[in-house]
């Protein structure tokens, strides 16, 4: 199989939906003969059976969902390709789609992210929250502008793509007021003990935390253990427990969350990366977010 027939993509990707050739045919405005007819073509293009029979309908086998979350994509990519161009030709902004990991501090992102709303030209942000792995999967095939991760491209990677350090921080370890007030003599040891929210053990924060941690010879009592930073620092907010967040962004913490500073450390360092697939950076967008966070965010 050389190249997919894409209409036949299409029919597969509306009976599927649908749940029978009945339903398809209807929608496709077409006879269910036709339709039978363009999924046996596909079938016998793909090599295997892409539907099972289910009662009087039709479920998808193994290779049937393979397929059809492909055709899910390459019918959303096509959409939206349309309406990109149909935004150029009308003279709508451009769009400016950002990938950014799901561990990544919220209140960074907003503040890496304010010059792409300000830029002139306007343009439209996109911003998809994922997987890292995931998001330099769609900046490979160009479905992304840019990824912002506070993790380097991991080793060993097949994406042709390169690390761009955007800056670097300290950590504050925040709290409510009561909890602040009883840890506040002989910081940092009086963590020891202490009831503390941490990110997840997969995040590059969990593993400086930790490494931390050891050095200091404490073990804050962790009661729980969450991926998202916003979650997270909510929790935090309500009194479950102290937890650390990028100097960079303390006043905004503060006055967002209602928390309180117990202590700052230089010795866990949270780095934040702009991932491009150009050696230099070349998208004025993602120029004017570096230059701007290494100038005033990171200063």
């Amino acid at each position: 199989m050389n190249w997919l027939n894409f209409n036949h993509l299409r029919y597969f990707w509306t009976v599927a939906r649908a749940g029978s050739v009945t339903g398809a045919a209807r929608e496709l405005n077409l006879t269910q003969p036709a339709v039978s007819a363009q999924i046996r073509a596909l079938e016998d293009a793909v090599g295997a059976p892409l539907f099972k029979k289910s009662g009087r309908g039709l479920v998808l086998t193994e290779t049937g969902h393979l397929a059809f979350q492909y055709a899910d994509e390459i019918f959303r990519l096509g959409r939206e390709l349309a309406g990109t161009l149909r935004g150029v030709a009308g003279g709508q902004p451009r769009r400016f789609t950002v990938g950014m990991t799901d561990a990544m501090t919220k209140l960074i992102a907003y503040r890496l992210l304010r010059p792409a709303l300000a830029h002139d030209p306007p343009l439209r942000l996109v911003l998809r929250e994922d997987k890292q792995e995931r998001l330099l999967a769609d900046l490979s095939i160009h479905v992304l502008d840019l990824v912002l991760t506070d993790a380097p491209l991991p080793p060993g990677v097949k994406v042709q793509a390169y690390n761009h350090v955007i800056g670097e921080t300290g950590i504050t370890i925040f709290g409510t007021a009561p909890l602040v007030r009883s840890r506040r003599r002989r910081f940092p040891q009086s963590l020891h003990d202490a009831p503390f929210l941490m990110p997840t053990e997969t995040t590059s924060l969990r593993r400086a935390l930790d490494r931390w941690f050891d050095t200091l010879g404490v073990r804050p009592a962790v009661v729980a253990e969450l991926e998202d930073s916003a979650v997270l620092k909510v929790f935090g907010a309500q009194g479950a427990g102290l937890f650390a967040a990028p100097t960079a962004i303390e006043a905004e913490v503060r006055r967002q969350y209602g928390v309180q500073v117990l202590g700052r450390t230089p010795d866990v360092v949270e780095r934040f990366y702009a991932i491009t697939l150009d050696r230099k950076i070349k998208h004025p967008a993602v120029l004017a977010i570096t230059q701007q966070a290494r100038a005033e965010l990171f200063g």
